[in-house]
């Protein structure tokens, strides 16, 4: 039986192109978009695809985040170092696909595959160590002590909706699975707007606000989501 509709999968095997290759050209817009909901494509849609020109558009395989991770800490001039805590992690790729900056060609949550000519180009942005600097991740402790307040303080910020986490990550506690915990990452920018978005707040008493006291924060109630 003839197929009549193509997933991402069996529109790069029909075509005979690895399928990062078929999402990269579709990000560029070498290939359409799906014409059959929710995304497909239909068989004269795939049948019309130049699978030399996908090919050529990435002759050569993908990169994972962390590869790119450690392109772009070599292009800062402080490479990540194996064993030593990374300059550039993953996490800040992730954030460069959020930012439209560099796209994913993995289709998983796993992880991340990149274009390696698109890492590069992001390589010589020159504005890359703000971008780095940006997104790089703060735990709860670290980022209540960024903005010099006490952890409740910085967890009721998080309950009112003031900093959102984009990505967690499992922290073990021994060898055990049982002991694993997920731990929020936020980025410094989110961190660092708070204060500016939130002038109604005295800043100053917050961070002299004694341990054991009761957060000023306490009494704000999270907003109210509208439905639709």
């Amino acid at each position: 039986m003839r197929r009549t509709e193509y997933d991402t999968a069996q529109a790069a095997k029909r075509l005979r192109v690895p399928v990062t290759a078929l999402r990269w050209a579709r990000h560029t817009g070498l290939v359409p978009e799906p014409d059959v909901p929710p995304s497909r494509w239909s068989r004269a849609a795939v049948e019309a695809m130049d699978s030399a020109a996908i090919g050529a558009a990435m002759p050569i395989g993908p990169i994972s985040g962390i590869a790119a991770a450690d392109r772009i800490a070599a292009a800062l001039g402080t490479p990540n170092v194996s064993g030593l805590k990374a300059v550039v992690t993953a996490f800040v790729v992730r954030r460069f696909v959020d930012r439209g900056l560099l796209a994913d060609l993995s289709g998983t949550p796993d992880g991340t595959l990149h274009h390696p000519d698109q890492v590069a180009e992001v390589c010589h942005r020159a504005n890359l160590a703000d971008l780095v600097a940006a997104d790089t991740p703060l735990g709860p402790e670290q980022a209540a002590a960024r903005l010099g307040v006490r952890r409740t303080d910085f967890d009721h910020m998080v309950r009112l909706g003031w900093v959102r986490s984009p990505q967690s990550i499992e922290v073990r506690f021994g060898t055990s699975r049982a002991g694993a915990v997920d731990v929020a990452l936020y980025t410094t920018a989110s961190v660092d707007a708070v204060v500016n978005d939130h002038p109604e707040i005295d800043w100053e008493q917050l961070r002299t606000m004694e341990k054991g006291r009761r957060s000023p924060l306490t009494s704000l109630r999270t907003p109210a989501v509208t439905a639709l």
